[in-house]
């Protein structure tokens, strides 16, 4: 099960934060290229999303009807089953390294990882069966909706192995923080400071909204508060 640390850490983030103010916590500590492509964004607008991350490469594959050489020639899907399969609750499937030529995620996969008590999938490129998934109330993250399969045009060539989207570096075990405006790597070195700065930014900019709202100057909120 997940860590009773990690569920109080969800809760509390869930509860009181959002994305904008860990990213811009990140920027003063120096973590300034965090944020997934903008391109990534829930498939559906409510949608949010907080866990570990479980890292998974996939790659392309050409089906000409010839057998390689290599071990996971003849496989299809390569090790995504078994990526699949290894996922523990409160870990979110984090998959790159294809091209956007076909789905990397689907109906029956969302089946099978909320039955196993994952907390989401973040996938950069499409999902199909979205329909589906929605209705399972599964939380995933992508690029867009594709139907066409990636049996025959890709394969997972490893997992929980650090990996790099658009240049942000995810490593297993990283907290990734997603809403509607993007989701967010937060490594593990630094963020018990950051959700705590975050926190305090929180609750200091709903002082600011509230003196705003009594008439206070945005010049003068920013003196007061330094925040704004």
């Amino acid at each position: 099960m997940t860590d009773r640390n990690d569920a109080a850490l969800f809760q509390q983030m869930r509860d009181e934060l959002f994305v904008a103010a860990v990213g811009d916590v990140l920027d003063t500590l120096g973590y300034q290229h965090q944020f997934l492509p903008a391109g990534i964004a829930p498939l559906e607008k409510s949608m949010r999303i907080i866990g570990r991350a479980m890292p998974v490469l996939e790659a392309d594959v050409i089906s000409d009807g010839t057998r390689s050489a290599g071990p996971l020639s003849g496989k299809p899907f390569g090790l995504m089953l078994e990526a699949l399969d290894d996922l523990q609750p409160g870990e979110i499937y984090i998959a790159t390294g294809s091209s956007l030529r076909y789905a990397l995620w689907g109906g029956l996969m969302s089946t099978r990882a909320q039955h196993l008590q994952a907390a989401g999938a973040i996938l950069d490129g499409y999902v199909r069966d979205a329909n589906e998934i929605e209705a399972l109330g599964f939380t995933v993250f992508c690029r867009g909706t594709y139907a066409q399969d990636q049996g025959v045009r890709g394969q997972v060539i490893d997992y929980r192995c650090t990996i790099e989207i658009d240049g942000v570096r995810i490593a297993p075990g990283d907290l990734l923080f997603g809403d509607r405006e993007g989701v967010i790597v937060i490594p593990r070195t630094v963020e018990v400071e950051a959700v705590a700065k975050a926190l305090d930014k929180v609750r200091t900019e709903n002082k600011v909204a509230d003196a705003i709202r009594g008439g206070m100057s945005a010049c003068k909120a920013l003196e007061t508060f330094g925040v704004m």
